[in-house]
């Protein structure tokens, strides 16, 4: 017979045991819900159970039993300061075991160990979820306003600059008054006249070569004439 046997031993040391279960119990508190093996959530539940007790009665020796259990402290602060409200009406039942189905890797049952919190908690946990939600759309809000504010000072600065290069550029042109525009077109004329006078003394030589080879041409013949009649 199994008299002072409770528990599983699945396939452990003690000492393994007692340490994983540790471990599971210190994550369930911290998070409120854990997933695990069927076996190991079912063993899993007396520990739970048994560190509630220990918070609800929330004397200094009660404190220490936890501490020696639970891997930080922090998290039996916290466990003493809210299983009264959270826990008080309950004289058992601290946990619900959820089945989720087979894992892939090696077909073990997985089930969902979380803690059950009254009515008037869940209520308290929507109501900060619904600030949470508010404060995320204000921050996305002044978020946009900031990039609409950055986007119309760049326009804002690129049309001030277009408007500084056209005033730039209507200065220039102002610049350039109607007796300096007389000036430059006096000028080209000027070159004008200059270039037709160098090309008519180009032409000039050339027509008087031409002149002086056919009055060469026009004395030859006569030369010719005396010569003959000198022969004669």
């Amino acid at each position: 017979m199994r008299h002072r046997k409770a528990g599983l031993k699945l396939s452990r040391t003690s000492s393994h045991r007692d340490a994983m279960f540790r471990n599971m119990v210190t994550s369930l508190f911290k998070h409120q819900r854990i997933r695990t093996t069927d076996v190991k959530a079912k063993e899993l539940r007396r520990w739970a159970d048994n560190l509630i007790t220990l918070a609800k009665r929330g004397d200094l020796h009660a404190r220490r039993q936890a501490l020696s259990i639970v891997r930080e402290k922090e998290v039996v602060h916290k466990l003493f300061a809210e299983a009264a409200e959270h826990y008080g009406d309950r004289s058992g039942g601290y946990t619900r075991v959820i089945k989720l189905g087979r894992r892939p890797g090696d077909a073990a049952p997985i089930s969902l160990i979380e803690l059950i919190l009254s009515v008037d908690d869940k209520k308290k946990k929507v109501k900060k979820k619904k600030k949470a939600k508010t404060k995320i759309d204000k921050k996305s809000a002044d978020k946009k306003k900031d990039i609409k504010e950055d986007i119309e000072k760049k326009t804002a600065d690129e049309e001030e600059k277009a408007a500084v290069a056209e005033e730039k550029d209507d200065t220039k042109i102002e610049r350039v008054k109607p007796d300096d525009k007389s000036a430059l077109l006096e000028a080209d004329i000027i070159s004008e006249d200059a270039e037709e006078k160098a090309k008519d003394e180009t032409l000039e030589p050339a027509e008087s070569e031409e002149t002086e080879d056919v009055a060469t041409e026009v004395k030859e013949p006569p030369q010719k004439t005396k010569d003959t009649e000198s022969e004669a």
